[in-house]
């Protein structure tokens, strides 16, 4: 038998991977409640957010379901086919990594990104960024969640900043934002409020590239992207949207 490539997992898929063999064991039983999340992070000697990861990709799989206000209940102890299961995704795509993880690396690529979009934003820029404010503005007020306006304001910031390579990588970050891991999360964490208030730091990052001021418009895409993740990381108190 000629030997197979072994491919790395993702740490939240070896999280996973793990809480679903004690389910299908027994060691989690039907309909049992699992430990807190800050718990299985200390048993597991790992953080919180690959945790979280973890456990919405095993609710994407059916395996759990999460009450919010009570805890984590085992769904399901049979494992699902390769054929159905969403953590089969190709492990080289965007679509697969987890999203906290995209998002602390938001924080690090973005914020340059916008510093050099403060330098470089010409006319046509500046109107493409504001394009994609307002468009999240008018999705709010339709009460949507104005995710396509959000992915326009930040692919124009790239635009602007005049830099091929790194154009590519936000849009990657933004085809790993639309998959279904992701989805999940917001269906959890995203709400009016967090779009309002995710709109008012937006409008802070295109007053510092209006102004070509790139430490101002660094430090509030940031700041943008740091509240973003503590909206991520929450705990989970909202009813996830159906």
């Amino acid at each position: 038998m000629p030997l197979q490539t072994v491919a790395p997992q993702r740490l939240y898929r070896q999280i996973a991977e793990q809480v679903r063999q004690l389910m299908v064991s027994g060691e989690f039983a039907l309909g049992s409640r699992l430990p807190a999340e800050r718990d299985l992070a200390v048993q597991l000697g790992v953080s919180r957010p690959s945790v979280r990861e973890a456990l919405i990709a095993l609710e994407v799989e059916g395996m759990i379901e999460v009450r919010t206000g009570s805890g984590i209940y085992v769904q399901r102890t049979e494992p699902p086919s390769k054929s159905s299961a969403p953590m089969q995704a190709d492990p080289n795509t965007p679509a697969d990594w987890g999203p906290l993880e995209v998002m602390s690396a938001r924080l690090l690529v973005e914020a340059e990104v916008a510093a050099l979009a403060a330098i470089n934003a010409q006319k046509a820029d500046l109107k493409a960024i504001k394009a994609g404010l307002q468009q999240m503005k008018l999705e709010a007020a339709r009460d949507q969640m104005p995710r396509e306006g959000d992915e326009a304001f930040h692919e124009a910031i790239a635009q602007a900043c005049g830099n091929s390579v790194l154009l590519d990588t936000v849009q990657r970050y933004w085809q790993a934002r639309n998959g279904p891991l992701f989805e999940r999360l917001g269906d959890y964490f995203e709400h009016p409020e967090s779009w309002q208030a995710a709109i008012g730091e937006h409008q802070q990052v295109l007053l510092a590239i209006e102004a070509h001021d790139a430490s101002a418009a660094r430090k509030a895409m940031q700041k943008h992207l740091r509240q973003a993740h503590k909206r991520y990381s929450a705990s989970w108190r909202r009813a996830p949207a159906r």
